[in-house]
Order: structure tokens, then sequence, then C-alpha cells
């Protein structure tokens, strides 16, 4: 494996990672150019979400207003809840996840499973021995888990930090903002979202999963628009969520269920030894 090829796959495992992490909350994901030095494969990075992008709208007023600012206060009071999540970026990547996530006033915490289910990267990974991964989230960094064949590669070691200032530079900027989106990560900001929405609806009552839920739906974003669809129980707590939008790579939707609120959430450092850093790992292998 030439070194262009292990920077290009450490860059791979951190989209997926940060994809996955922001689908199990919520993210407004746009088009990267490419990794450090423009080693890493054509893929979606975190933006800012689609409502700070776009030309301030009014505050949503009356009653779906208040309807969703219940659904955020409630969601956010929670702090917690198993996820289970999809992801589809065009013929790139389609990936799923599952686990449980935290959002503490210290950011995001937790661990997700996340299995590569198609696309060119999961086709990359899958020649690397792996088919799927652990990623562990942190107030600080996250760590995620590689096999045997990619670990004989970074000096043995299994576990790759991505401290998040460090992808602050990832696809030639467009991680900018990315450190505070992580820690400010939780699923009530697709309700945020769809109160900055000039098209805000309840669409009806509608089964989820065997539950009674309140469908919601806007376009958020101007000319980079997106969907946000909700599913609320009568809790006022998110059920379900799905984003649709567009990237370089194609369409890309994401979409998550949410249980168990309140679980116990634990993510735990990998030891350091076992550990390889991001961006010292990119640095290494000419980056």
């Amino acid at each position: 494996m030439t070194g262009t090829t292990v920077c290009r796959t450490v860059v791979a495992i951190a989209l997926t990672a940060t994809l996955a992490g922001l689908t199990g909350c919520t993210s407004s994901s746009g088009p990267a150019d490419g990794g450090p030095g423009g080693s890493a494969p054509p893929a979606a990075t975190p933006q800012s979400s689609a409502s700070s992008t776009a030309p301030p709208s009014p505050s949503l007023t009356g009653p779906s207003a208040e309807a969703l600012r219940a659904v955020e206060r409630a969601t956010g009071r929670a702090g917690s809840a198993r996820v289970e999540s999809t992801t589809v970026m065009g013929s790139e990547l389609s990936l799923k996840a599952a686990g449980a996530l935290g959002w503490r006033d210290d950011g995001l915490t937790g661990t997700l499973t996340i299995t590569y289910t198609g696309g060119t990267t999961a086709e990359t990974m899958r020649r690397l021995g792996t088919t799927a991964m652990e990623a562990r989230y942190l107030p600080d960094a996250y760590y995620a888990e590689v096999g045997d064949e990619f670990a004989d590669r970074v000096g043995g070691r299994h576990w790759i930090k991505y401290v998040y200032e460090d992808l602050e530079d990832l696809g030639g900027g467009a991680g900018a903002g990315f450190a505070d989106q992580m820690r400010n990560t939780t699923p009530n900001q697709a309700v945020k979202l769809l109160l900055t929405a000039e098209d805000v609806r309840r669409v009806g009552e509608e089964k989820t999963r065997g539950r009674r839920t309140t469908h919601w739906t806007g376009t958020v974003g101007g000319a980079t628009a997106q969907t946000v669809d909700i599913w609320v129980d009568d809790r006022d707590l998110l059920v379900k969520k799905v984003e649709r939008g567009r990237t370089e790579n194609g369409e890309l939707t994401q979409t998550a269920y949410y249980s168990e609120y309140g679980v116990t959430v634990s993510a735990e450092r990998p030891p350091a030894a076992d550990t390889a850093d991001f961006k010292e790992l990119l640095a290494s292998q000419g980056g």
C-alpha cells in the first residue's frame, strides 16, 4: 500500500465516521474537493448548518412554531438516545450505523458501529479487509477502529484518533466550523432547521415503527436547499428524521431513528499504544 493510498484511506475513514456521527444527530452536508493535499476521495464533509449559510429567514410564529419549539426543548433535555441511521451519497458511499449517542453540555459522546453497505468508498474499504468499524465519539475527538490489514500499514495500531480541530482543513477548507458543529450537535438541531423554513407544515399523524407520530416537513437552505422531515411522538421527542440534499457526488439522503431516550452512554478512549493520530499519520505518509 502506497503512502497516497494510506492517506486516501485515512481521510475516507474520517468522512465515514463524520457522516455517521452527524447523521445520528443532524448535519447539513456539502461537497468537498478532496482531502489534505488533494489525497482524499471525493466525498461530502459537514458544513455549517444550512440556516447559517442561507439568507436569514424570518422566525416561524404561531401554533406550528410553538409545537416545534416544544420538540426542540424536550429532545434537547433528554440528553441521549439509541440511534439507528443510514446514509446514501450518490454512488460514492452508503452506510448504516447503530449505537447510543449523548449530547450533554460538553459535546457529542457515544459509540456507533458503522457498516459499509455500498458505493466506491465501501469497495475500497472492503479491499482493505474492512466492512465495518467502531467509532467512539468524545468531546474533543473521535476514534475510528481499523482492521488488521490496514493496521499493519500504520505501525500495527488499530485505532485512528481524529481531533476535531485537525479536521477543520479537511477537503481544502470544507471542514471550516466542523469542531464547533461536532460539539453542538444534537437531534433537536433538525427542529431548529425547520424553525427557519418558510414552508414548514404539519403533514399529519403517521405510524412510525409502530408508534403514533406527527410528521412535519420543510425546506431550508435557500439556493442549496435541502428538505428536512421529522416524526415526533406524544412526548414531543424525535422518533425519526430524514434530510435530503445534493452534493457534487450526487443525492445525499440521511435517515435516523431514535429510541430509549435517556439511555446511559459510554465511550472510552482506546489504549494510546494502539492509537495513531490522524494529523501525524498524514504527515508521516506525505499527505
